[in-house]
């Protein structure tokens, strides 16, 4: 793998919801809007509806032994060709989404020694939730953004459909900060992290 200073970092914004009824796709296109406005990444969205992943019934993690399900297969080989993640984050009961775990849990080499941060929407920005995001994070061997994005309180009210039920557009300069922060650090972290495997694989 050969690396030049303008080399982009490839990053996946997947989605963390597969509910029919989800608010996932406003922060996702939102937040994809703002990633594809730069010139120091591609990013390309990644929606776990099209995966229908099973639940986890492997022998053991892919770190140990190779999965056999052919939609996990498929994940991890979509995975793999990403140097990053951004990922859409609800919050179901004070943490992330089954659906999410699970396909954190489908995966393990791929996520390795990769940065992510992560866009939340709840009540409380789905704060919760993206800390227990960034503990399994830990475990899976990657790199967490100070930053993250967090569409809570009033603002997720504005926007969310059963209340207020405006346009993203309307609580935009109040993301924008931590947005602009949580994809400077990312892109950061993701030319570290690439510079590091390669080093490790030349």
């Amino acid at each position: 793998m050969s690396l030049t200073s303008s080399t982009k970092p490839k990053i996946a914004l997947i989605i963390g919801s597969t509910r029919a009824a989800r608010f996932a796709d406003v922060p996702a296109q939102w937040m994809l809007k703002r990633a594809q406005a730069r010139t120091d990444l591609d990013v390309e969205l990644v929606d776990l509806r099209e995966f229908n992943l099973p639940f986890f019934d492997e022998v053991a993690s892919n770190a140990w032994v190779p999965s056999q399900n052919p939609g996990a297969v498929r994940w991890q080989q979509t995975l793999a060709r990403f140097d990053g993640f951004i990922f859409v984050v609800a919050e179901y009961n004070h943490s992330l989404t089954g659906a999410l775990k699970n396909a954190l849990d489908q995966a393990y080499k791929e996520w390795n020694h990769k940065p992510f941060t992560a866009i939340g929407y709840g009540g409380v920005g789905a704060a919760r939730a993206i800390e227990h995001l960034r503990l399994i994070g830990i475990e899976m061997h990657m790199v967490s953004t100070h930053a993250t994005v967090h569409i809570g309180g009033s603002d997720f009210f504005t926007i969310f459909p059963a209340v207020g039920n405006q346009p993203i557009e309307t609580i935009e300069q109040n993301l924008i900060p931590s947005a602009t922060a949580a994809l400077d650090e990312l892109v950061w972290w993701a030319k570290a992290t690439m510079a590091a495997r390669a080093a490790t694989t030349a």
